[in-house]
């Protein structure tokens, strides 16, 4: 099995908070991150992919198919965008690193050819945080 790394970039701006909570309660969790006028981040977000080598080509995915892909799905829904407000699959949802790379492994994975798995998503939201999601489902 060979893997191909993908990395993109984008910006954009959220609030942790639980709308079910008190601001007092929401604060004491989330801190800073609470800010009621938001907070924004430059995040990189790597996108693994894994499959055998096409003989004709040497790929296993084309890495600009793959950016096209990555670009089209994902970059132009959140890049410069309020992620609590602005992005579809992030309605209804708490708005942590956590919860935005598994909406975005959702939103990447239809749209990959059946030769190639996704096969992890890291995304960076600070040179000190960052996740990584392998697709696992949780019970």
């Amino acid at each position: 099995m060979v893997y191909l790394t993908r990395i993109e970039h984008f910006n954009a701006a959220h609030r942790l908070y639980n709308p079910d909570w008190t601001p007092e309660q929401n604060d004491e969790v989330f801190g800073k991150c609470a800010n009621t006028n938001w907070h924004g981040h430059n995040f990189e977000l790597f996108v693994t992919v894994k499959g055998i080598p096409d003989p004709a080509t040497g790929f296993i995915f084309d890495a600009k198919k793959l950016s096209v892909i990555v670009k089209e799905r994902i970059i132009e829904k959140l890049d410069h965008r309020n992620l609590n407000l602005d992005v579809d699959f992030m309605q209804g949802k708490l708005c942590s690193i956590e919860n935005l790379v598994i909406g975005i492994w959702n939103e990447l994975v239809p749209a990959l050819p059946s030769r190639v798995q996704l096969h992890c998503l890291k995304l960076v939201e600070t040179p000190k945080i960052y996740v990584e999601y392998y697709g696992d489902k949780f019970p």
